[in-house]
């Protein structure tokens, strides 16, 4: 077999650059999700099969998207034999990856390409990895100096402790390495201001943001309850979904009667969709024309890939009854009914110093900067808590906001005028009488 020539100017990955990415474990991790996926095409198609049957009268299956007969006994082979084929390559592969962590010298250290294609794999099928029990599916973790780290080991931090912890969530198909971009680091430059410890957060964005909230509520219970000093300030500056995320850990932790609430003194939010972003709403439209005719309604399933953390930010999910609400219509009526905004109204937590940038692709001056700009992926009046409704406004101060022109979303992480507004909200003796424009 003979491959194309490079094209002139570029070279072809070497095979060991391209390894050195790759885990033994990923193999095997691998090999399960193409057998899902060969699994799904084949119910997608045997689908498309029944509905095209039922329309002329055809024999239906006993289960809904099943077919009967001779053709649903071919389509029960098909699943049978790609399961068993997709169990013995798992067994195999499984049994190879001693051999290849020995010829690979013990070396497991994630290389940085690898840890940015986890974080985006498992903010669009995170929820699917995670059900699966999928090796690729990430876990939450606390980080410290980009490695993870148990709060149990705060003793080992040498003396004094730092009574102020400054903790920083990353939003969707995002990763804690990812805070650092073009040498600006707003955490690590904030916590040096503060005198703090700087941890991070690594989460699966894919799974619920209620989800990750009982999550992250629980993990800093644990690390109020093993703190070697009274921890009396907790600071919390998240970008994009990290913000709800956050919101929701402050309410699971009120409502299991949790020690760290208290604790948490600022929360900070950077260009975060509090009441959803627009692209998502545009896919689950998609969904519904999708599933409007018996035709078209198998495809759905590929407009159904965004994962449970990207369909929370339709309206900007934050209970766990906001998405259970919501439900799985299954008629044209109902899905119309998903776009409707039925969460509970969720205010800012009570005794927190909550501050929230935002960000619009508009100029200062422009028309375009209070309509439908916004940053790129969020919404202005989104990020900055605004709503028709007086129940669903988020009641930040005037002088907690702070809009940033001409600055999309990503460049809020790169952008020194936010490290400079952090710096005039946070840190004591900060001249705040000049805003960043």
């Amino acid at each position: 077999m003979t491959h194309p020539p490079a094209r002139k100017g570029t070279k072809p990955p070497a095979t060991g650059s391209v390894l050195r990415h790759v885990q033994p474990s990923d193999l095997s991790a691998v090999a399960q999700l193409a057998t899902h996926a060969t699994l799904g095409i084949v119910n997608m198609t045997e689908g498309v099969h029944q509905s095209v049957l039922r329309t002329v009268g055809g024999k239906r299956g006993a289960l809904p998207g099943r077919a009967g007969g001779i053709t649903g006994l071919v389509y029960s082979s098909v699943r049978g034999i790609t399961g068993l084929v997709g169990t013995a390559l798992e067994k195999a592969l499984a049994g190879l990856t001693p051999l290849l962590q020995k010829a690979a010298g013990g070396h497991t250290a994630d290389s940085e390409e690898r840890t940015v294609a986890l974080a985006v794999l498992n903010g669009v099928l995170g929820d699917h990895l995670a059900a699966s029990g999928n090796p690729l599916a990430l876990t939450m973790s606390l980080r410290l100096h980009g490695s993870a780290w148990q709060p149990e080991s705060a003793t080992a931090l040498g003396d004094p402790v730092p009574a102020h912890v400054l903790l920083t969530l990353h939003g969707l198909c995002m990763t804690d390495t990812q805070w650092q971009v073009n040498g600006v680091d707003h955490g690590a430059q904030l916590a040096e201001k503060l005198g703090a410890l700087r941890l991070n957060l690594r989460y699966n964005t894919g799974l619920h943001v209620s989800d990750n909230g009982a999550q992250l509520a629980m993990l800093l219970e644990r690390l109020v309850a093993t703190w070697p000093v009274p921890l009396t300030r907790l600071t919390i500056v998240a970008h994009s979904m990290g913000g709800l995320v956050a919101r929701s850990a402050h309410a699971a932790g009120l409502a299991a009667g949790h020690a760290w609430p208290a604790s948490l003194k600022e929360l900070v939010c950077l260009g975060t969709p509090h009441h959803g972003s627009p692209l998502e709403r545009a896919g689950a439209w998609v969904d519904t024309l999708l599933n409007a005719t018996p035709f078209s309604a198998p495809f759905a399933k590929l407009g159904q890939l965004r994962s449970a953390g990207i369909t929370d930010l339709r309206h900007g999910h934050v209970l766990p009854r906001d998405w259970q609400a919501s439900g799985h219509p299954r008629k044209l009526s109902q899905a119309l009914h998903r776009h409707t905004d039925t969460r509970t109204p969720l205010p800012l937590p009570t005794g927190v110093a909550c501050y929230t940038v935002a960000a619009t692709l508009a100029a200062q001056r422009s028309l375009l900067a209070e309509r439908l700009t916004g940053d790129g992926l969020v919404p202005l009046n989104s990020a900055l808590g605004k709503h028709d409704d007086p129940k669903r406004r988020l009641a930040f101060p005037p002088d907690h906001q702070c809009v940033l022109y001409r600055t999309g979303h990503l460049e809020l992480l790169s952008s020194p005028k936010v490290t400079a507004q952090l710096e005039r909200w946070l840190v004591p003796d900060q001249n705040c009488s000049v805003a960043p424009k």
